[in-house]
């Protein structure tokens, strides 16, 4: 993206940016799928934060899944309170881009979520996706519930074995309880949509996630 910054440290709280006390922006309805991008989520509705690189395209990967009520993209897990698109590209910040999924279990599965997202990115290159290179282009899953987590890290241990014998190194994935999520900026908001031909920097590894393979493997583990 144009603001790509080369620094691949998180800050420290002692060098973060300070932020503000405000809120940058509250988007509107969604410009794909016509529903409230803001909480309150519909009852029974579940949310997950991905970062899979450059949010651009890793919002549109998700919105056109059957099943996903909403998405936003916005900035997390990072230092400084309502940062702006700059402060998080100067690497001050410690946010990670991500998008945030709102979504009907009864309708789509986790593990179909966490299959687009492996295979919509390399999750083994640390502080970077491909030119895009940057803290706040780290791979990473916030999960808002015990469950989530624990086919999150299934799914990161069956994957890493694909990617290993495809010959990929280590997967860099940092798997957290859902933290802060701050909305990006409205034009960032579907930013695919209303610009077709728009830079969209993701690129997956070419190997297939085995969905539900780790998640089953887990909860037999757990009942013996």
């Amino acid at each position: 993206m144009w603001f790509t910054n080369k620094k691949l440290e998180l800050p420290s709280p002692d060098e973060a940016l300070p932020g503000r006390d405000t809120p940058i922006v509250i988007p509107g309805a969604h410009h794909v799928l016509g529903t409230p991008m803001s909480p309150p989520d519909p009852e029974g509705s579940e949310q997950v934060l991905f970062g899979l690189g450059c949010f651009w395209g890793a919002e549109k990967v998700f919105w056109q899944i059957p099943g996903v009520i909403t998405t936003a993209v916005g900035y997390a897990a990072g230092l400084t309170p309502h940062p702006t698109y700059e402060e998080v590209c100067s690497g001050m910040t410690g946010h990670n881009e991500v998008v945030r999924v709102v979504f009907g279990p009864d309708v789509v599965r986790f593990e179909t979520l966490l299959q687009h997202f492996w295979e919509s990115h390399d999750p083994t290159q640390g502080m970077r996706q491909g030119n895009d290179a940057g803290t706040q282009y780290r791979s990473g899953i916030y999960v808002s519930s015990p469950a989530q987590k624990e086919k999150a890290v299934a799914s990161r241990e069956a994957y890493a074995e694909e990617l290993k014998r495809a010959g990929h190194g280590e997967i860099t994935t940092e798997i957290l309880d859902v933290p802060t999520f701050y909305f990006a900026e409205t034009y960032h908001q579907q930013y695919l949509a209303k610009n077709p031909g728009g830079y969209c920097g993701l690129g997956g590894t070419g190997v297939s996630c085995p969905v539900g393979i780790g998640a089953e493997t887990a909860s037999a583990g757990s009942r013996t």
